[in-house]
């Protein structure tokens, strides 16, 4: 509809269809959509905003697809669409309802989550699984042609400071060994030089005894990640290892270092002087002759090309590193500019938890796995008197904290904190996932009675007024079209919760199926579709539906 009646603006006006957009209305009392149209292009044909407003409503006013339009305040008009507009768009609905075709053919990679080997997957690394799974997902729906990668540290001094801790505490956990040697690294010069030292073994794999640990604790790490990606319903085409980086990226710095990109800075580090651009000098190549994650992310850019000929590369990672961001991407620009001007880092906040800040350092980091649990256990708790199996409660259980904790992250703008509520993210009622599960659940036991009953979805017979649930419904496809333009899944999310609080409205108000009533088979037709949007918008979040609850 956005696209129809952007058309029929620009029809009327001879105005370009860019800088002005037509959006659909929150406030049900201002129309099903309106546009800011006159506001930003009124001057484009010599106009007033109000002289604009006048013209367009003359020659628009009356068009088949409206009751009315209506000019709203000095800048704005506001469109009315007839109800037998909603209902052909709701005949319409099935599995595929809401793809589009704006992404067709584009061939998109995704780089996000990036937990290390040798540490712990923390709660921090489920936010950018979470973005990254839910905007792969929403650029498939668009027709993009998505590669999911991850990108790990396997080699630095992280890895030197585990298999240190290792080696002294053999019992511990890799995570545990870890904090043991970062704490060691901070608080003993003997223990420092000793990690330093142990990271050059590690690094030339000249010693076979730290090559038996170095394996079996990356093997561990990554069986205990891939366990995680299963809970998360996250498949990665690549796994990409900074181990496989550095080489290449030396030999990025040192080419442009020989063309006057980066120059020469204190004791042979070659750096990149990012103030010429508004930034801040980063190096590249230590003093030592090593390449820093700089040189290897350059690098990474190019292995990724040759592994999938992108057109567009997003990295995802916490907002910490925008500023470093900054600084590489202005210096590929000059080293790989093809590679750069395709390529675009997406930053998020951070997830906080009651316990407080984390610290993979201190060993009191809180793991995705540990967190997934106690959403589990909460989520158990309440529904222990439900009559289902241990297996089915089990498994609702598992759904459920997954949908809760991806609900937390993707409602939120991705560039904001989020302060994680327990409570709050695993109620049946109002701002959560299982809140939208729940509402798919009740629309399938709708469903199932319906059927039951012998009545099937039908529109043959539509009631004289149709109610804002409909209208919200045909707009899915809108929707999904703003989320991906603009990267955001917290879209998606709020329409879902908006949508699903009409329909329990819708449910409280009318007894869908009962088959002395004539508009039952409508309100059956309207259930369905219901369930069909809340299930595809649940999707594009990552978050899995459950046919009982």
């Amino acid at each position: 509809m956005i696209g129809k009646i952007k058309k029929l603006i620009t029809d009327a006006t001879g105005i370009s269809t860019e800088g002005f957009s037509v959006e659909v209305s929150a406030n049900k009392d201002h129309g099903d959509y309106s546009t800011n149209v006159a506001l930003v292009k009124a001057k484009e044909i010599g106009k007033t905003p109000k002289e604009f407003l006048d013209i367009l409503k003359e020659k628009i006013g009356s068009n088949k697809l409206f009751n009315k339009i209506e000019i709203a305040g000095p800048g704005f008009i506001n469109f009315f669409v007839k109800d037998e507009i909603f209902i052909e768009n709701l005949k319409k609905i099935d599995k595929n309802f809401g793809k589009g075709a704006e992404l067709k053919n584009q061939k998109v990679f995704l780089d996000y989550t990036d937990p290390n080997p040798f540490k712990e997957f923390h709660v921090g690394h489920l936010v950018p699984n979470a973005i990254g799974e839910s905007l792969s997902r929403i650029f498939e729906f668009q027709g993009g042609k998505v590669k999911r990668a991850c990108y790990q540290g396997d080699v630095g001094m992280h890895v030197a400071k585990a298999i240190w801790g290792k080696m002294q505490k053999p019992e511990l956990a890799w995570g545990q060994a870890y904090a043991l040697g970062a704490g060691k690294y901070e608080d003993s010069e003997d223990a420092k030089k000793e990690i330093i030292s142990l990271n050059k073994l590690i690094y030339n794999r000249s010693d076979k005894k730290i090559n038996k640990l170095y394996d079996e604790g990356k093997a561990e790490s990554l069986k205990r990640f891939d366990v995680i990606y299963k809970i998360l319903g996250t498949k990665f085409d690549y796994f990409i290892f900074e181990s496989e980086t550095g080489e290449l990226g030396k030999k990025i710095v040192e080419k442009g270092l020989r063309d006057g990109v980066f120059e020469k800075g204190e004791n042979g580090a070659i750096i990149f002087k990012g103030e010429k651009y508004g930034l801040h000098t980063r190096v590249f190549i230590n003093s030592d002759g090593l390449p820093t994650y700089e040189a290897k992310d350059l690098a990474l850019s190019e292995i990724k090309y040759k592994k999938y000929k992108y057109d567009k590369s997003l990295v995802i990672t916490g907002n910490e590193q925008s500023d470093y961001f900054k600084v590489m991407l202005c210096a590929m620009k000059q080293v790989l500019p093809k590679l750069a001007e395709k390529t675009m880092h997406i930053g998020h906040g951070m997830m906080r938890l009651p316990e407080g800040k984390m610290s993979s350092r201190t060993g009191k980091v809180i793991t995705g796995e540990s967190l997934i649990k106690k959403v589990e256990e909460l989520v158990l708790g309440k529904i222990k008197d439900k009559d289902f199996s241990d297996t089915e409660k089990k498994n609702i259980a598992e759904k459920v904290a997954v949908g809760a904790l991806k609900y937390s992250i993707l409602k939120q703008s991705i560039g904001s904190d989020i302060i994680y509520d327990f409570d709050k993210s695993i109620s049946f009622e109002g701002d959560s996932g299982p809140y939208l599960q729940y509402s798919y659940a009740r629309a399938q036991s709708v469903l199932r009675k319906a059927k039951k009953e012998g009545i099937k979805p039908s529109f043959k017979k539509v009631p004289d007024k149709i109610t804002q649930l409909e209208k919200k419904m045909s707009c899915f496809p809108e929707i999904v079209l703003k989320s991906s333009q603009n990267f955001q899944p917290n879209v998606i999310a709020i329409y879902l919760t908006e949508l699903a609080s009409d329909f329990n409205a819708y449910y409280a108000k009318n007894k869908i199926v009962e088959k002395s009533d004539e508009f039952s088979p409508y309100k059956t037709a309207i259930t369905n579709a219901f369930a069909v949007i809340i299930k595809n918008g649940l999707g594009l979040l990552g978050i899995e539906t459950l046919e009982k609850m």
